[in-house]
């Protein structure tokens, strides 16, 4: 029986019961400081569906050989990208959709969504392909890579001559906007689609039913992906490059797909998120998000070299929940501060720190 709990916490870890632990401790601290735990939990539903597919965009890339992909800012910038050419076409408002606004607005969102995807799978294996070159030190070069892409993006967003009023500045000049409301466009439509309240219909718990199935569905489409024989080549060639090889599997075109796969996530993942805040954030707004998705994953069991589809629910949901709890708390507790960004980045960089810490030599000492 010892032996059994003992391979429990080993499998599980110390620092994610550390989190856990955490994680309940804030809810009982929450209720202490007579907070609204019914409206905290209504936000965690809401952020956990929100963020899930960018923590998802995580797996492939770990699967592939990659590790983390911190540059996972390429494929944001390409659904940002896809979502002002919705807005700017106005899909949402055409004439055809004028008794159905919703229609529209779900129309809007899956243009955003195809032509996003469209353009990232082709950035991905451009960038799959630089990767390669430079095997064994692909987290730090995707981090690179992630703020250059971020850097070059806010040139373009300042001289794209949008016509929509929603996008460009308001007096005169082009470019986009630092923040753009996507109310005319397709805002919270997933969050309302299919929306469950249980209890008083103004304070109890809101369920974004529409919007925790579309991250559900990109689960379970990945995960069929991974048991599929290109998956299954994908993570042989990650997790064994040289066995993999002699099998006769194109280690370098498995590695170029899961890149792919994983930046095409990326820019799914934005327009999920930009449509349950209401906003799209441009300029440096997307700069460090990368980090936030690096660190949910991990937390919720994998590794550098390893991550399931179980890693990305639970670790979404740990996360956000922390983030959404535990600041509040902590605020409360310490009254006249704001300790938000400091604990955000407190939590997510030490989780890093302590994933990069048990790699050695392309493997964890957890595997």
């Amino acid at each position: 029986m010892n032996k059994h709990i003992k391979n429990i916490y080993q499998s599980i870890g110390l620092p994610r019961l550390i989190i856990f632990a955490f994680f309940i401790l804030v809810f009982i601290m929450a209720g202490f400081y007579n907070m609204d735990v019914v409206a905290l939990m209504s936000n965690i539903l809401r952020r956990w569906g929100m963020y899930g597919i960018l923590v998802l965009a995580m797996v492939p890339s770990i699967q592939c050989g990659n590790g983390p992909n911190f540059g996972v800012s390429l494929g944001i910038v390409c659904g940002l990208f896809g979502s002002l050419v919705s807005i700017e076409l106005n899909i949402a408002n055409a004439p055809i959709f004028a008794d159905n606004k919703a229609l529209g607005a779900w129309m809007s969102l899956l243009f955003a969504v195809a032509l996003s995807s469209l353009i990232a799978w082709f950035v991905g294996m451009g960038y799959g392909v630089l990767l390669n070159r430079v095997k064994g030190s692909e987290m730090t070069v995707s981090t690179y890579v992630g703020f250059s892409v971020i850097a070059f993006m806010n040139i373009l967003w300042v001289i794209l001559p949008f016509q929509n009023g929603d996008i460009k500045w308001p007096i005169g000049g082009e470019g986009a906007r630092n923040t753009i409301s996507l109310a005319n466009s397709f805002s919270e439509i997933m969050n309302n689609t299919g929306a469950i309240v249980i209890g008083n219909p103004e304070t109890g718990l809101f369920i974004p039913t529409g919007l925790l199935l579309f991250f559900f569905l990109f689960c379970f489409i990945i995960y069929i992906f991974l048991k599929s024989k290109t998956g299954i080549a994908m993570s042989a060639a990650g997790a064994n490059p040289n066995f993999a090889k002699a099998s006769g599997i194109n280690v370098n075109r498995t590695r170029i797909i899961g890149t792919a796969l994983s930046t095409t996530l990326g820019a799914i993942g934005i327009i999920t998120y930009a449509q349950s805040f209401g906003f799209l954030q441009m300029y440096n707004a997307p700069l460090m998000m990368g980090f936030s998705c690096v660190a949910a994953v991990l937390i919720g069991g994998a590794s550098t070299t390893q991550a399931r589809i179980s890693h990305v629910i639970i670790g979404t949901f740990l996360f956000q929940g922390i983030l959404v709890v535990a600041l509040p708390v902590a605020n409360q507790a310490m009254s006249d501060t704001d300790l938000s960004d400091i604990m955000r980045m407190i939590i997510s960089n030490g989780i890093i720190l302590y994933a990069l810490t048990k790699a050695k030599g392309g493997a964890t000492n957890e595997e």
